[in-house]
């Protein structure tokens, strides 16, 4: 037995949660839906859903940093062939809707959104399923003009901000079928705004539950310094994979993802 930071975890405890991190951080760079498997790891170690979920999410907050950096050279040449001045405004739309999120999971009962998020997962995974026809209805992002472009994109990293600072499971398959429907790029590159976007919220949620939730930091040190070496072997697997191996990859997740939570918000 050891007692860190004041909590006492055993062997046993401590491996399951280092597993839990390594393999969340990255499920989370190239798909996203890490916290489902943190999330469970650290209410089996005694933490209660609360203190779970709010430590979960600044556990795995490293391990999305890692991910961006991993993703840099798509990050780099997703800035020279898009507007940059447009990428760095997305910066404040993240971190105001993140807030958001972070409010509503501290100030209201949390069951009536979580019947809702399971198919929120399951509809962002049967949009990216069906992308090219979804673009042939609503238009293809070349054909936009400037203007819907950005004002879409701000849209969508908005929405996927304020449901990853609420919950923030399975919120890579969101943003990356979101972040699809309105950016003319590949599935690396979408994927690597996807980290960006990603960690933003993490640093907003980090802010909003050190100060206000029940961080349980012993279980931090353990998951934080795993989720960030896998956060960046997996950005650097998903920029190897082709565009279609890494959207079905994405796609298969995200519905095994959608149905856990479906079955866990039922049962």
């Amino acid at each position: 037995m050891l007692t860190i930071l004041g909590r006492t975890m055993n062997l046993v405890d401590i491996a399951l949660l280092s597993g839990a991190g390594l393999a969340a951080g990255t499920v989370n760079a190239i798909a996203g839906g890490g916290s489902l498997i943190t999330f469970p790891a650290l209410i089996a170690t005694g933490l209660s859903p609360v203190a779970a979920n709010v430590t979960n999410s600044v556990s795995v907050f490293p391990g999305y940093v890692a991910s961006v950096y991993g993703s840099r050279t798509d990050l780099k040449d997703l800035a020279r062939d898009s507007s940059k001045k447009t990428l760095v405004m997305l910066v404040p739309t993240s971190v105001v809707a993140a807030a958001l999120g972070c409010a509503l999971l501290l100030a209201t009962p949390a069951r009536a959104f979580d019947l809702v998020v399971p198919f929120l997962v399951l509809g962002a995974t049967t949009i990216l399923a069906f992308q090219e026809r979804l673009r042939g209805l609503v238009g293809h992002p070349r054909d936009m003009t400037e203007r819907r472009r950005t004002l879409s994109l701000h849209a969508m990293v908005f929405a996927g901000s304020l449901y990853g600072g609420y919950f923030g499971a399975a919120l890579g398959v969101m943003l990356v079928a979101a972040l699809g429907l309105v950016l003319d790029q590949s599935m690396a590159r979408i994927s690597a705004l996807k980290n960006v976007v990603s960690a933003l919220g993490g640093l907003v949620t980090v802010c909003a539950f050190a100060a206000f939730g029940p961080v349980a930091w012993a279980d931090v040190l353990v998951v934080a310094p795993t989720a960030m070496i896998g956060g960046y072997v997996g950005a650097r697997l998903a920029r190897r994979l082709p565009s279609k191996v890494l959207k079905w990859l994405i796609v298969a997740f995200g519905t095994g993802v959608g149905l856990v939570l479906l079955y866990r918000a039922v049962f």
